[in-house]
């Protein structure tokens, strides 16, 4: 989920909150085959009609809006499985666009849940945390939550210890890989299902040269919820109304890696034009934590850099050169700036996100990981063709 999505998900709680409306949250936990989003999304909806958030295209929302105001009145969180993967009629002709499966976790929203806790921190840059939560338990009640912080707090608990152990290592093993998912536990001979979503701060985009073509990148990244800093030594051209939305870094190039603040959410566009200044800028950003640098112009003159950094004596590990991007930018034709931003923001959105930033129809498998189905559950009533396509 973008730091936009969340942020706008919690500013439509606030809002209800403070109009005394009780709100829904739906949440993906888990999907299998083509479907619209995947595990971690979120839709929140009540009663009057508010909705923020989206878990699908539209095929979706309708029907869990009437199970959201079924799980209010009776304060009881529903697991909901919707299985579109039959290929007849009976799915194609409903107009819905999807062709997978997807399970939804519907559950009263309320203000002193620890979800809330977690989003406001992402959103402040306090840094990554897991939401642990029980959707499914023989015999026992779901809905239970915990926090889990980096450093191995924990804030609430899933009702038992052993539970609470669980949720500690999977919550470990899942901001290592930043990766969301349900999880199959056993504990004292019960089953249950835990559903570990990693929240961390919006994507860092560190903007290296204040120039006309930076102008589509700050907008389109802004757009995306990203977090824009742009870097330059001309205080001219730092400004609000230059990049509108940005946060400004006025410094000496090669003081640049320890004047912005960095992190392992944090990617580096170097694009000053002046090839003393792009070497400066990549020599003082590479000792840091960027999951990303890239360099743009061609890659003859990216390796002449790195050749020139190398016979001065700086040391760059095969790790840390995997992680420089020289030229920037998905191989889509790009011409223009804003062609040029589209290509390189989608790169560092492949980096993030762990993709090779192909075409999809040459993928191999789905395009989402597989849903950890439970083998008792009832799939969901497809909604009506009126739901529109997913």
């Amino acid at each position: 989920m973008s730091g936009r999505e969340l942020a706008d998900i919690l500013a439509s709680f606030d809002e209800a909150a403070a109009a005394g409306e009780a709100t829904a949250l739906a949440t993906i936990i888990g999907v299998r085959g083509s479907t619209y989003r995947r595990a971690g999304a979120h839709l929140l909806i009540s009663p009057s009609g508010r909705q923020a958030g989206n878990i699908s295209g539209g095929c979706l929302e309708g029907d869990v809006a009437v199970v959201g105001a079924e799980v209010l009145a009776s304060g009881v969180p529903r697991l909901m499985l919707y299985d579109l993967t039959a290929d007849d009629d009976a799915v194609w002709g409903l107009g819905l666009g999807c062709n997978g499966a997807i399970e939804v976790f519907v559950e009263p929203a309320r203000g002193d849940d620890p979800f809330w806790r977690a989003a406001r921190a992402a959103l402040a840059s306090e840094g990554t945390v897991a939401v642990v939560t029980v959707v499914e338990r023989d015999g026992g009640p779901v809905g239970a939550r915990a926090l889990v912080w980096p450093d191995g707090r924990r804030e609430g608990t899933l009702g038992e210890a052993a539970l609470d152990a669980e949720a500690d290592r999977l919550a470990r093993q899942a901001m290592r890989e930043l990766r969301t998912a349900v999880h199959p536990v056993t504990v004292r001979g019960r089953a249950a299902r835990l559903f570990v979503e990693v929240l961390h701060p919006p994507y860092r985009l560190v903007v290296c040269g204040a120039g006309h073509d930076a102008i589509p990148v700050v907008r389109l990244a802004g757009q995306l919820g990203w977090r824009v800093l742009v870097v330059d030594r001309r205080e001219a051209f730092l400004t609000a109304e230059r990049f509108p939305g940005a946060t400004f870094v006025r410094t000496e190039f090669p003081d640049a890696g320890r004047m912005v603040p960095t992190d392992a959410h944090t990617f580096v566009l170097v694009m000053t034009h002046n090839y003393i200044h792009d070497r400066n800028l990549l020599r003082a950003f590479l000792p840091t934590p960027a999951a990303y640098l890239g360099m743009l112009g061609p890659r003859a003159r990216t390796e002449k850099i790195l050749r020139e950094l190398a016979a001065e004596g700086v040391v760059i590990s095969p790790e840390r050169r995997r992680q420089i991007y020289g030229p920037v930018g998905l191989d889509i034709g790009s011409e223009t700036p804003e062609e040029i931003a589209l290509a390189a923001l989608a790169e560092i959105l492949a980096v993030a996100r762990g993709r090779p930033g192909g075409l999809l129809r040459d993928r191999r498998g789905p395009i989402h990981e597989a849903l950890d189905q439970a083998p008792d559950q009832t799939p969901a009533t497809p909604p009506p063709a009126s739901a529109g396509r997913g």
